[in-house]
């Protein structure tokens, strides 16, 4: 059997869960059967010596002569690639695709050659009315494209219970087209470490305690959020952000706003505007007293499974599939968020929220005995339920049962 990925993000370009997922799935089932990825950007992939049934092609895209508006770049060049996946002949047995950006691709392969199309749902373009911020009229074409290929799929992959429904409620599919597939962590390479090479080289202190946020900046991820939480945090500890790749101009701008007022507030803030490599991101997990994740949707939330796997506790908002990843009580708190207001920007009562944060943070950052005892209970629950090698099995069994 031979699967074709299709998907935006690889390495050494990723930049988000479904790049994380896409990366750690591919090798995965490449122990299983052979996988070909093709993928955004020109550069070569190198071939991973101890896989050899996994291929990956970058195809690059060249917008310079585009004079349509820089918000539709992005879409425009998704289409392109789209038909360059397909004319370069396919001898998979089955495409899956991986984020709205490839539909139009699978779309075409499924069509044209015949083959069976997967579909795994990282977000849903209904549920991200901000995106219209980045994508302007591109957003239509994004909810368009995405809802076809859903509805016409021959598996819709859901990483999480919420993420189903949210799904079910929003698409014709009929419910047992609809699986549900966790997302997963290499238990392997996720773990505690004591290293502090990464903090001494971005200024954070080892001998403090800090908070940690690690994502993109983006209304989903709800950083401004987590920003204005500070003002309300106790003394006594750091708060580091690690976040970067802001989706517009707009919100890079309002996040140095936001940024440069807690720094104005309180000591420790620490704002790291690139992202880290794995190593260095494993390193800030390990070595923080609490991990945050403030998103306003949230299908899955791998982020938080990094994090416990790292034996932190995590304080995260209660949406989507973290609500399936995080035990309150247990693992971590889920904080409640309002239903959202009119404004895609904002939660219902965002100083509520922002306060609710800023207290389940505190609690934590005060009782050094619950912070452990939740991390060393966060590494069992992903041990016992988030292996990727169990995840890549259920896929194959998915793949036969359409091929066949």
């Amino acid at each position: 059997m031979k699967a074709l990925f299709l998907t935006n993000e690889y390495p050494p370009t990723i930049y988000g869960g479904a790049g994380v997922h896409v990366d750690y799935l591919s090798r995965e089932l490449a122990k299983l059967i052979d996988v070909e990825v093709r993928c955004y950007g020109k550069e070569k992939r190198e071939p991973r010596l101890n896989l050899p049934r996994l291929k990956a092609v970058g195809f690059g895209c060249d917008t310079s002569e585009y004079t349509a508006p820089k918000s539709l770049h992005s879409v425009f060049s998704a289409i392109q690639r789209g038909l360059d996946w397909s004319t370069t002949a396919i001898d998979a047995d089955i495409v899956h695709l991986h984020t709205w950006y490839t539909h139009l691709g699978g779309i075409i392969a499924k069509l044209n050659y015949g083959i069976p199309m997967v579909l795994t749902v990282h977000s849903l373009e209904p549920l991200r009315p901000w995106k219209r911020e980045q994508l302007g009229g591109g957003y239509d074409f994004s909810c368009w494209v995405e809802k076809t290929a859903i509805e016409m799929a021959d598996a819709v992959v859901a990483v999480s219970e919420g993420t189903r429904q949210d799904i079910l409620n929003h698409f014709n599919v009929p419910k047992e087209r609809v699986p549900v597939i966790y997302n997963g962590i290499d238990l392997a390479e996720y773990r505690k470490v004591t290293t502090t090479g990464a903090l001494e080289k971005y200024g954070i202190n080892p001998r403090e305690p800090y908070v940690l946020f690690v994502g993109r900046i983006t209304r989903q991820k709800g950083i401004i959020h987590l920003v204005r939480a500070i003002t309300h945090m106790a003394p006594g500890f750091q708060v580091v952000l690690c976040a970067g790749a802001p989706d517009t101009p707009e919100i890079a701008a309002e996040m140095k706003a936001a940024v440069a007022v807690a720094q104005g507030q309180r000591p420790g803030v620490i704002w790291l505007e690139q992202m880290v490599s794995n190593p260095e991101k494993i390193e800030l997990y390990s070595n923080a007293a609490v991990f945050c994740c403030p998103s306003i949707y949230e299908p899955f939330g791998i982020i938080n499974l990094e994090a416990m796997a790292c034996e932190t506790a995590v304080v995260a908002s209660s949406v989507g599939g973290m609500k399936e990843v995080i035990v309150h009580g247990e693992t971590g708190y889920l904080v409640p968020l309002e239903q959202m207001s009119e404004s895609p920007f904002e939660a219902t009562k965002p100083e509520a929220f922002a306060r609710d944060l800023a207290a389940r943070v505190n609690e934590l950052m005060s009782d050094s005995a619950l912070r452990e005892r939740m991390g060393k209970a966060g590494r069992k629950r992903v041990e016992e339920h988030f292996g990727w090698d169990a995840i890549a099995r259920r896929t194959v069994s998915l793949y036969e049962s359409l091929i066949h």
